[in-house]
C-alpha cells in the first residue's frame, strides 16, 4: 500500500490521550476520535508486552459491531515495566510520589502495544523504549505531580514534559513510544494493513 492509497479508510483512534491525537495527527493521517468504556485490568499472569497488547487489542475489539467496510480502529496502551512491575496511571499524589521515587536514578522499560482493528482484520504489534532517570529529589517529585498533574500517564511522568528535560539521562528506542504512540512502527504496519 502506499501513503496515498490510506485516504479511502477511515481511521478512528480510539484514545482520549491528547499526546497521542497529536502524534497521529503529525503523521498525516485523517482521524476522528472515538472512544468506549473498557474494563483495563488484565490477567495475573500477564508479563511486560503482554500486558499492553492485551489491553489495546481488548480496546480494538470493543467497536467490532460497528466497524464500517473502510474503517480501521487504531488503539493503544502504554506501560512501564521496572522491577518485574507494571507502573500503570497512578491512583493518586502518593502513588505517583511512589512511582517517581521507583525510577529515580534508575533504568526502567515503557511498551506500548498497538491494534489495528478492520472488519474481518487484526494487526498488533508492540514497540519497546528503554529509559535511564537520574536521581530526583523530593522536592523536585513534588514539584512535578503538584504542577504537571501526571495522574493520565503510565508511571506517573510525561517525557514531553518538565520531568523529561530534568530527569532522562538516557533513551534508547523510540522516543515517540515513550509518548505512547510509536510513529515510525506504527506507520510501517499501517502501510502492511
Amino acid at each position: 500500500m502506499q501513503f496515498e492509497d490510506l485516504k479511502k479508510y477511515r481511521f478512528i483512534l480510539a484514545s482520549k490521550s491528547p499526546r497521542r491525537q497529536f502524534l497521529l495527527k503529525d503523521l498525516g493521517l485523517e482521524f476522528e476520535v472515538r472512544t468506549k468504556e473498557v474494563d483495563e485490568s488484565f490477567p495475573k499472569g500477564l508479563k511486560a508486552e503482554a500486558i499492553p497488547m492485551y489491553l489495546c487489542e481488548k480496546k480494538a475489539q470493543a467497536f467490532d459491531e460497528e466497524l464500517g467496510e473502510h474503517d480501521v480502529v487504531i488503539a493503544a496502551d502504554t506501560i512501564v515495566w521496572i522491577d518485574d512491575e507494571v507502573l500503570n496511571k497512578p491512583k493518586d499524589e502518593k502513588d505517583a510520589a511512589r512511582m517517581l521515587r521507583k525510577l529515580s536514578g534508575r533504568e526502567h522499560k515503557v511498551y506500548t502495544g498497538v491494534c489495528l482493528r478492520a472488519k474481518g482484520k487484526m494487526c498488533s504489534f508492540y514497540a519497546v523504549t528503554k529509559v535511564s532517570f537520574k536521581k530526583l529529589t523530593e522536592e523536585e517529585i513534588n514539584y512535578y505531580i503538584k504542577n504537571y498533574h501526571p495522574y493520565d500517564k503510565a508511571g506517573a511522568y510525561g517525557a514531553q514534559e518538565w520531568i523529561g528535560y530534568i530527569a532522562v539521562d538516557k533513551i534508547e528506542g523510540s522516543y515517540f513510544n515513550v509518548m505512547g504512540l510509536p510513529l515510525r512502527e506504527l506507520y510501517e504496519e499501517i502501510l502492511r494493513f
